[in-house]
């Protein structure tokens, strides 16, 4: 599908968060007329305000438009977006492509493509990483699994919001690329933490402890991002708590069925649960913080 047929080739979109709206946009910003769906239609005005049209449910998303992409929240929702009484594959049409960015269980991407390819439409996980931030700049990571003519076809769209788009291979592979990423933002979001905490015990000037570390070995995008977000004390939703919970939660799931020992994601995963449980779980990543201040008797 060309990028020049963005006047004629009408996309849907289903969740408009945190980044859901802004994947949105640049497509839509590139020409793609848009129809749109989700649970609180508030979210999607700016996108209504923009041109973009309203559907009632996901079934009426799929009747309305060549490719649909989704970016919702939890595993449930995803089920419910494909495979409810409303859901797409209910107005799904022969040769139609789905495409769902939501990073959610790799069994149930397969699922998906399974319950697609019966009606001969294809359905790809493209699950990516890159935050609000990347979002916001069409700079985003896209680990991609599905058919690679159905991939390829799909392209155009992929390079309008993201700068690393990669074929992983058959469906249910983007999704698991995606836990191998979020293993490493586990244990990179401890370091940034527990770097942060010590240089403060020993007196140091965090931001110029920063500027030293950021250069050598220690660099990550955690670092240059999340870190100075924790100086100011911003704990506002790059990516939220409970959705990363989630994420841990389906890595390690996916771990034990392939009888593999992730003791730090373990501990990572138990430290962001205590986030949750004190009132955290809309806050940002960055919020892991908060625990590891909390287990040191730093009361701020």
């Amino acid at each position: 599908m060309a990028a020049d047929k963005a006047q004629t080739t009408r996309i849907g979109w289903i969740g408009t968060g945190v980044m859901g709206r802004w994947m949105c946009q640049h497509l839509m910003q590139s020409g793609y007329p848009a129809v749109v769906h989700t649970r609180s239609q508030a979210k999607a005005q700016p996108l209504l305000e923009t041109g973009a049209d309203w559907a009632a449910s996901p079934e009426d998303v799929a009747r309305a438009s060549d490719v649909v992409f989704t970016m919702v929240g939890f595993p449930q929702d995803v089920r419910e977006v494909y495979l409810g009484g409303q859901g797409l594959l209910k107005g799904a049409r022969s040769g139609q492509i789905l495409v769902d960015m939501t990073t959610t269980e790799p069994s149930l991407a397969v699922e998906i493509h399974k319950e697609a390819a019966a009606l001969n439409v294809s359905a790809v996980d493209a699950p990516v990483s890159g935050g609000d931030i990347g979002a916001r700049e069409a700079r985003l990571s896209i680990m991609v699994g599905g058919e690679k003519a159905t991939v390829d076809e799909l392209m155009p769209f992929f390079k309008i919001m993201g700068r690393q788009i990669v074929h992983q291979g058959p469906a249910g592979s983007g999704q698991h690329t995606k836990m191998c990423n979020q293993i490493v933002i586990a244990g990179t979001m401890i370091g940034v933490c527990e770097s942060l905490l010590y240089g403060q015990r020993a007196g140091l000037d965090l931001n110029t402890m920063l500027e030293s570390i950021a250069g050598g070995a220690a660099g990550c995008w955690s670092l240059d991002n999340l870190a100075p977000r924790i100086l100011k004390r911003d704990f506002d939703p790059g990516f939220f708590v409970a959705h990363f919970i989630k994420d841990m939660g389906i890595a390690l799931e996916e771990a034990k069925r392939m009888q593999l020992c992730l003791p730090g994601l373990a501990l990572v995963h138990q430290l962001y649960l205590a986030v949750a449980a004190n009132g955290g779980a809309r806050f940002g990543t960055q919020a892991l913080m908060l625990a590891l201040e909390k287990l040191n008797g730093e009361n701020r």
